[in-house]
């Protein structure tokens, strides 16, 4: 039984993507070739790896083992690259990260080009999910990094301080209601209407399960993807929102809306890096973490 580099590559890339296409596209090959590989390791270990379906791929229990191994097998293979890039001018290590919104949008992208700019043959790739699914994935082995806003709970990861992420009400300043007030629980908050973050992100994901504790459902006017349009519409007064309180105050130096303090104790929330096992990783990966978490210890 023997599998090549690109093999494991492919399967890595279908099984995460939950499609062919998708996984193809990700591995530069052609549908054809993804299919044929697949098919060919299939037929080596003598059992399905992956259930076709009309909209996608289902990993197969003994599709996940597979899985689990190659993810082990192309790590090793990383950190042998990297370890050896040194050597190399011309070899290039790959860091994946996957961080909650407040963090990708205001803290990372200083650090994040400080590492580059000393380390030019670091490429780095970096995806927004919520803090819950950033946590499984670092279990998994999906990704190297993860910049989370809660601490892992039942799952053995290493963690490091980053940063402080408080946030704060964004309300229009001819908003009445608000005229009188610095602070205000979320309880209240939830009366209004809201300009909300774009559906899936973790800001949104995260105010929304508070909701759900207060057994309420926010009402949303609209909902949009970056930080800068959700306060220009919470100026002309289409409803109020709960922002990053470092975006918020840039934000406020041109534009009439006013800034309150949620009051609820989740609202300040302390960020987080983690990996699943920091001797583990690539040097490289190794370096970017040691970077962020000094950057962490500075500002704590």
């Amino acid at each position: 039984m023997h599998f090549g580099l690109v093999d494991l590559q492919t399967f890595v890339a279908v099984a995460e993507a939950g499609s062919l296409t998708h996984g193809a596209a990700r591995v530069n090959l052609s549908l054809a070739a993804v299919s044929a590989r697949i098919r060919q390791m299939e037929e080596a270990v003598g059992v399905p790896l992956l259930e076709r379906r009309p909209h996608g791929i289902r990993v197969t229990e003994a599709g996940q083992t597979f899985l689990r191994h190659a993810r082990v097998t192309l790590g090793a293979l990383q950190r042998m690259t990297d370890d050896l890039a040194q050597f190399s001018q011309g070899m290039r290590g790959t860091i994946r990260i996957l961080s909650n919104t407040n963090a990708l949008v205001e803290t990372l992208p200083g650090p994040l080009s400080r590492f580059l700019c000393d380390n030019p043959n670091i490429n780095i790739e970096i995806e927004q999910r919520p803090s819950d699914e950033i946590i499984a994935a670092i279990a998994e082995g999906v990704a190297d990094i993860g910049i989370i806003a809660s601490p892992p709970e039942g799952v053995a990861l290493t963690t490091f301080p980053f940063a402080t992420d408080r946030l704060c009400a964004v309300v229009p300043v001819v908003d009445e209601r608000f005229a009188l007030q610095r602070e205000i629980a979320f309880a209240d908050l939830i009366e209004a209407d809201f300009v909300g973050h774009e559906r899936g992100s973790s800001v949104q994901v995260f105010l929304e399960n508070q909701a759900k504790r207060l057994h309420r459902t926010l009402r949303h006017r609209i909902q949009l993807g970056n930080f800068a349009s959700i306060c220009r519409l919470v100026e002309n007064g289409v409803g109020v929102a709960v922002l990053p309180e470092s975006a918020a105050r840039r934000f406020q130096r041109s534009m009439r809306v006013r800034l309150l303090r949620i009051t609820d104790a989740w609202a300040v929330r302390k960020i987080l890096i983690c990996v699943s096992d920091l001797e583990r990783l690539p040097s490289s990966t190794r370096r970017l973490v040691e970077h962020l978490a000094r950057l962490g210890a500075a500002t704590g």
